[in-house]
C-alpha cells in the first residue's frame, strides 16, 4: 500500500459556508420559519434558473414525484415505466397509488433508460414514463418524448441528480411535463432535505401546490399574516410535503453559488478522466457533447476480468486507504420487495445487473481540495497496480 491519507475522506459533503449560515439565521430571526415568502422566493428563483414557468418547493424529491403522479391522476393498477437502475423513491411513489412500476433496462454506456426498449413495455394501462438522469447526465429525451407523444403518455423526469444539467442546450427542468429535483445533503445544491417540482402547466402546478399542504385551498400559509384569513377549505385529502422558509433560505444561498460549485465538480471529473481514462482496467463515466453533465456522481466501472479482486474488495481497499465510496445503485429488481411482488430474477434486466456489479462511485463534491482529488487518484491507481492480472 503505497498511498495512505492520514484523515478519512468522506464520500460526499455539502459545500456550506457563512453565506448559508447567515441566510438561515436571517430566516430564523424573521420570526417566520415555516412556508412563507422565502419559500416563494426560492421557487421563483429556481424555476427561472431552469427555465420552467412554475416551481413548487417540497420537502424531498420523493414528495415531488408523488405529487406529480397525483396531478396527472394516476390510479390503482395503472402502470408507469421507469428503470430498475435507480434509488428506491422512483418506483415506490408509483406503489403509493397501488399502481405498478414497469421496468425497462438501461443503456450500457450511460446507465440511463434505453429508448429502444421503451415501446415494447407500453400497455393500455401505461400512464407515464419516469426517466432518470443518472449521475447528472441527461437521458435520451428526444427518443423518450417521441414515444410518449405517440401514446399520449406523461413524462415525469427524476432529476434528483440533474441540476444544473442541460440537454441539447436547454436546462433540465424546462423540457417535459414535470421535472423533480432533490436538494438532499449530498446533492449539487442542498437545503438539508428538500425538493422541487418544475412544470410549465399552470393547472398541474396549482394542484401540486395544494396537495403539498393537506389539500387546503390557495395560500394556506397566509392565514397567519396580516393579509390572510382564518377561513380555508380542504378540497382534497392532501399531504404534508411543504418546504420551510429555513430550508428555502439555505436554498437561495446555495443557488447563488451553484455555477461555481458545478464548475468545481466538472474540474474534478476532468482530472479523474485524465487519470483513469488511460487505464485498461477502468471504464470512466459516459458524457455527451450535446449535453451538460451535472456531475452529481462520478460512476467509475471496473473491468473485473482484468483484476484479481471484485468490486466489494476494491471498495474495501479504498476504505483502507481512507477514501470513502458508494455504489449506485443496487437495481430495484434485486431487492426483496420487488422480487417477491413481481417475481423478478437478476437476469430479467441483464445490463442493469451486469453494470451494477462493477460500478463504484468516487468522491466528487465542490468542497474537495486539489490534494483530496489527488489522494483519490493515487489510491485508485495504487489498487490497480497491486491487483491487475
Amino acid at each position: 500500500m503505497d498511498h495512505l491519507r492520514e484523515k478519512y475522506l468522506p464520500f460526499a459533503l455539502p459545500d456550506t459556508d457563512d453565506t448559508d449560515v447567515d441566510a438561515i439565521a436571517e430566516a430564523v430571526r424573521s420570526g417566520w420559519i415555516t412556508t412563507g415568502l422565502k419559500t416563494y422566493e426560492f421557487e421563483q428563483a429556481f424555476a427561472k434558473a431552469v427555465g420552467a414557468a412554475y416551481g413548487i418547493a417540497v420537502n424531498s424529491c420523493t414528495a415531488a414525484m408523488h405529487l406529480a403522479l397525483e396531478a396527472i391522476g394516476l390510479l390503482a393498477d395503472d402502470e408507469v415505466i421507469t428503470t430498475p437502475y435507480t434509488f428506491a423513491a422512483t418506483a415506490e411513489v408509483v406503489r403509493y397509488f397501488g399502481a405498478h412500476p414497469v421496468f425497462v433496462d438501461v443503456e450500457a454506456d450511460t446507465l440511463n433508460m434505453d429508448p429502444k426498449l421503451l415501446e415494447q413495455a407500453i400497455t393500455t394501462r401505461t400512464k407515464a414514463i419516469i426517466p432518470i438522469h443518472i449521475a447528472g447526465l441527461p437521458a435520451e429525451l428526444e427518443g423518450i418524448q417521441a414515444i410518449a407523444q405517440r401514446y399520449d403518455l406523461r413524462v415525469i423526469e427524476d432529476a434528483a441528480h440533474a441540476f444544473p444539467a442541460k440537454y441539447k442546450g436547454r436546462m433540465i427542468g424546462s423540457l417535459n411535463d414535470f421535472s423533480c429535483f432533490s436538494f438532499y445533503a449530498t446533492k449539487t445544491i442542498t437545503t438539508g432535505e428538500g425538493g422541487m417540482i418544475c412544470t410549465s402547466d399552470e393547472a398541474w402546478a396549482e394542484r401540486c401546490r395544494i396537495m403539498a399542504l393537506h389539500g387546503i385551498s390557495k395560500d394556506a400559509w397566509k392565514r397567519y399574516t396580516a393579509e390572510g384569513s382564518w377561513y380555508y377549505e380542504i378540497i382534497a385529502p392532501g399531504y404534508k410535503y411543504n418546504m420551510t422558509d429555513i430550508a428555502a433560505a439555505m436554498g437561495l444561498a446555495q443557488l447563488r453559488k451553484a455555477t461555481h460549485m458545478w464548475q468545481r465538480r466538472r474540474a474534478i471529473a476532468q482530472r479523474y478522466h485524465e487519470a483513469f481514462g488511460v487505464v485498461p482496467e477502468l471504464q470512466i463515466p459516459s458524457d455527451r457533447p450535446d449535453c451538460q453533465h451535472a456531475w452529481h456522481l462520478y460512476m467509475l466501472r471496473l473491468h473485473l476480468d482484468r483484476l484479481r479482486l471484485d468490486r466489494a474488495q476494491f471498495v474495501e481497499e479504498l476504505r483502507r486507504r481512507h477514501i470513502g465510496t458508494s455504489v449506485h445503485f443496487i437495481p430495484l429488481h434485486l431487492h426483496p420487495y420487488y422480487r417477491t411482488t413481481y417475481g423478478y430474477r437478476p437476469e430479467d434486466f441483464p445490463v442493469a445487473y451486469r453494470e451494477y456489479q462493477r460500478e463504484i462511485s468516487l468522491p466528487i463534491y465542490s468542497k474537495m481540495s486539489d490534494a483530496d482529488v489527488e489522494d483519490v487518484v493515487a489510491a485508485v491507481l495504487d489498487i490497480i497496480d497491486e491487483h491487475r492480472r
